[in-house]
Parts: structure tokens; sequence; C-alpha cells
């Protein structure tokens, strides 16, 4: 599910800030970590170089549960680190029973409270048991809880990230799809289609879709805008011609009306030549 890659980020992030942090790996070597998580864009072998970052990797079932504690204490003491990351907790059950486990882990987590270390415990949970409980029990003395889950849709399974629980801050209670890729973990946005969350293909088939529907529908809106300004175009040539044929109308009609005039007054004048004439006689 990436929860090394997820805590090889969170390990990253903690060096670039210039702090220390030492990393209890009990499934995976030192070397084999660094170059596993190279393929996800991790690179973890410069802040081994800086001597910001120190591995302590042992098998389970080389020790018992209180030599592994004792060590941790020792090596936490001898470098004091501002992080500590422990991958995974529940592989300490094969040292001992999970009473015992929970017994060495809650002394280890008071310890490191007591001492403002920030930690990071990852665990596994048995399939087909449920996901909102841990192995070991020891969910209760955590201040922040985060569930990495295969979610499966479509024949593919893709990953996803959910809070379950976070003390003394606001958190969403939405599942977020995280992708691994060479570049580190890339969070993507929460994607919720009509049948609930959407994650890989189905999701990027989804947004295809309402991208094609946006398109259509820009393309229809801008067909209507081109329409309404052709036929804006073809009333303002009509009322232009309307125009037009009114002042002509208008220019007839002065024409018509001046002619009019201009023939009365020539009978008129006609009228008054005659009578003048005939007055001569």
């Amino acid at each position: 599910t990436g929860k090394t890659s997820a805590a090889a980020s969170f390990i990253d992030a903690t060096c670039r800030r210039g702090e220390r942090c030492i990393f209890f790996a009990f499934e995976e070597s030192s070397a084999q970590i660094i170059r596993n998580m190279r393929s996800v864009g991790i690179d973890l072998e410069p802040w081994v170089t800086k001597g910001l970052l120190k591995f302590h990797t042992e098998r389970p079932s080389v020790y018992g549960l209180e030599t592994h504690l004792l060590t941790m204490h020792k090596a936490i003491n001898e470098f004091k680190p501002a992080v500590v990351v422990v991958d995974p907790i529940t592989n300490l059950v094969s040292a001992g029973n999970p009473l015992d486990v929970k017994s060495m882990l809650t002394r280890l987590i008071d310890s490191l409270k007591m001492n403002q270390i920030t930690t990071l415990f990852t665990t596994l949970t048995s399939a087909g048991g449920p996901l909102e409980q841990s192995e070991v029990g020891i969910s209760s003395l955590a201040d922040t809880w985060l569930l990495l889950q295969d979610i499966e849709i479509g024949g593919e399974r893709n990953r996803g990230l959910y809070i379950l629980k976070s003390r003394g801050m606001a958190h969403s209670n939405q599942i977020r799809e995280f992708l691994l890729t060479d570049k580190g973990i890339n969070l993507l946005n929460v994607y919720v289609g009509p049948s609930g969350v959407l994650t890989g293909s189905a999701r990027l088939a989804r947004e295809a879709q309402e991208k094609g529907s946006e398109l259509a529908y820009q393309q229809e809106i801008d067909l209507k805008k081109l329409n309404l300004e052709s036929r804006r175009k073809a009333l303002e040539a009509q009322i232009a011609a309307l125009h037009a044929e009114l002042e002509a109308g208008t220019a007839e009609m002065k024409k018509i009306s001046g002619q009019e005039k201009e023939r009365q007054r020539r009978l008129l004048e006609e009228q008054k030549a005659i009578a003048r004439m005939r007055k001569a006689d």
C-alpha cells in the first residue's frame, strides 16, 4: 500500500528541515530501503552522508522484546533525533505475544513523548480483517492515525489515504487517492462522481467524459453566440436599409413639395400676368 514510501517521504521532509531522524526498520536492510525509495523519487542517501539520518535495521526474531527496547533507547539517546520512524511494528509480534508487544511499545511511546520526539509507526493489517484495528493495539496512544488502503474499482487496485483520527486539529473525512511516481508521492484532489469517490482509470475516464461534455457545451454556446451575432448584424443591416429608404422617401417628399410650391407660384404669376394684360386692353 506504500507504507514504507510514506514513511520515507516523512523522513525526507524531516531531513530537508535540517532535523535528525532515526529509522528502525524490521523488514529490509538500509541498502534495500535506499535503493527502493530511489524508484519513487526519494533519495535518502544524502541525508545519511550528512549525518541527519541513521538507519537501525534488525530482524525482530534476533532479540527479545526487552533487548529491542533497550537497543532502541540507546540509539535514540546517542543520536538525539527529532523524529523516529519504526517500520513496521507488527513484525515485533514474531519476538513476543501481542500483549508483550503492546507493553513494550507503550513504554517506548511514553519515553518518546516525554522527550518531545515525533514518532511515525507503520503497521500491517491482516487481509480480510478490519482496517480500523491495529494488531498490536496501540491506536489509542496515537495522536494521528492514517490509513493506507488499496481501493479496487473496475478491475484495478489503486492506493487511497484516509485520516481515521487526528487529535487537536481539523481534518478531512474523505479518502484521497495517491500515486507513487518517480518524483515522489503525489496526493490527488478528491474526485467524487455520481456513484461516489472515483480513482484510477475510472477517475480518468470520468474526467475525460466531463471534459468532453464541457467542450461540447462550450462549442454549443459559441455556436449560439455566432448565430446571435449574425442575426444582430442582419437586423442592423435591415435597420440601416430602412433608415436609408426612409431618408430617401423624406427627400423625395421634400422635392415633390418644393416642386408643387414652385408650380403654384408660377401658376399664380401667370394668372397675375394674364390679369394685367386684360386690364391693358
